[in-house]
């Protein structure tokens, strides 16, 4: 799409296509660099793999932030000018983040590349705006799912093509990963229809913009407030994968980045299978609250597993049993619009996203903060499955909000019978 082509095209399958491959290819690109960042730390800052889990950890924050201080700006500013800028500006910025990682000859670079992310890191949010615009509410579960089911496609390709590349140079992803940002810019500015009409935009409030304003909003509505609490709980937990799972796999199986990668690439087609095939057979079977519901359950026996993991091959066992899990997340991101406005889905999605990076501020350095303490030489209790136990305890801990939004909401939700 040009500058000079309509605002807006009329919405429908191709328009809904086209944010789709927009997400996969932007998690392609952070797929391909996760299995080569424990050895890239490890080699800018010559460092063992242990003290490294405390680098990452830092990354892992440092990227949060920023995207807790600019989620919900970016998703007011979609809500005030449309999404397909927002995506454009954000997935550009993402190109420019790579190559500063890719050339990055000292550590302190790497988190420059990672605070540039950061504030890129609305495209997901943005995202799922964009999907709440062109559906309607009846199918807006199927359809985040889909969504979904386009991280699960980066998480497939990305970590194995990542750890391939990465055995010859760390730093080939991350070019590889430039160039799919720059390729998904050009899709996107050519071709990404404009998904937000003139008539449901709305000015641009500064209180509702900041992060703190938009959980405040948010606050004042309990049958919102209660889901999105279920779900930054929830979020928190999950900041183990990113934040120790290639470490993790590399002190405790001596996984080498193509190991680390094609067990990623595994974790990604579960997630693939379950969010774009069994989440409708789901939905239809249980209902929306029942499906989240055992989601979450799944989830934390999931984690509690991969936590008393011994053998790095049982890990590819309980791989299929996580994936079922994937069901949550994007059932309870459809409960939280179900009962949105129109003209305030953008505010959610950057929201929700606030919520999630203010829990990623804090999980990457809890979650490696933990691996670090159990696996350090002279640490009393080795126990290198401690950041996945305590994540399944965090996991187990959300099913209560979530049953709270959920009686908060029986007059507005479907309850399942």
């Amino acid at each position: 799409m040009t500058d000079s082509a309509p605002a807006t095209r009329r919405h429908g399958k191709n328009a809904f296509m086209f944010v789709i491959i927009t997400v996969a290819i932007d998690m392609l690109a952070f797929g391909l660099i996760i299995p080569v960042v424990p050895t890239l730390v490890q080699e800018l800052g010559n460092i063992s793999a242990e003290r490294a889990t405390l680098y990452i950890g830092g990354l892992g924050t440092t990227y949060a932030f920023m995207n807790f201080l600019f989620g919900p700006m970016l998703g007011a500013l979609s809500d005030r000018f449309g999404r397909r800028p927002v995506l454009l500006a954000s997935i550009a910025t993402l190109s420019i983040d790579f190559l500063i990682m890719g050339f990055a000859n000292s550590i302190w670079l790497l988190f420059l590349g990672r605070a540039l992310s950061g504030i890129s890191g609305a495209t997901y949010s943005t995202a799922n705006a964009y999907i709440a615009d062109v559906t309607e509410p009846e199918n807006r579960g199927k359809a985040f799912g889909m969504v979904g089911a386009a991280f699960g496609f980066g998480f497939i390709f990305g970590p194995v093509m990542g750890g391939i590349l990465g055995e010859f140079d760390p730093r080939a992803p991350f070019f590889a990963a430039a160039a799919l940002a720059l390729l998904n810019f050009c899709y996107g500015f050519f071709v990404l229809p404009e998904s937000l009409e003139e008539e449901h935009r709305r000015p641009f409030v500064p209180s509702r913009s900041n992060p703190f304003g938009a959980v405040k909003h948010f606050s004042k509505l309990p049958h919102v407030s209660w889901f999105l609490v279920s779900a930054g709980v929830f979020f928190l937990a999950h900041t183990v994968y990113p934040s120790t799972w290639p470490i993790h796999g590399e002190i405790r199986y001596d996984w080498s980045p193509k190991e680390i990668g094609l067990s990623l690439g595994l974790v990604g087609l579960g997630a693939a299978v379950v969010q774009a095939g069994l989440i409708g057979i789901a939905l239809k079977r249980f209902g929306a609250v029942r499906t989240t519901l055992y989601g979450i359950i799944i989830n934390a026996l999931a984690l509690f597993a991969y936590a008393f993991a011994g053998l790095g091959w049982v890990v590819f066992l309980i791989i299929p049993l996580g994936a079922l899990g994937g069901v949550a997340s994007p059932t309870l991101n459809s409960l939280m619009s179900t009962v949105t406005p129109k003209n305030a889905q953008g505010e959610l999605q950057g929201a929700s996203a606030s919520l999630n990076s203010f829990a990623m501020i804090f999980g990457p350095m809890i979650m490696a903060g933990a691996l670090f303490y159990f696996t350090e030489p002279g640490t009393p209790l080795h126990f290198p499955g401690s950041a996945f136990l305590l994540a399944g305890i965090l996991t187990a801990f959300s099913i209560i909000p979530f049953l709270r939004g959920v009686e908060a909401n029986k007059e507005k939700l479907p309850i399942d019978e």
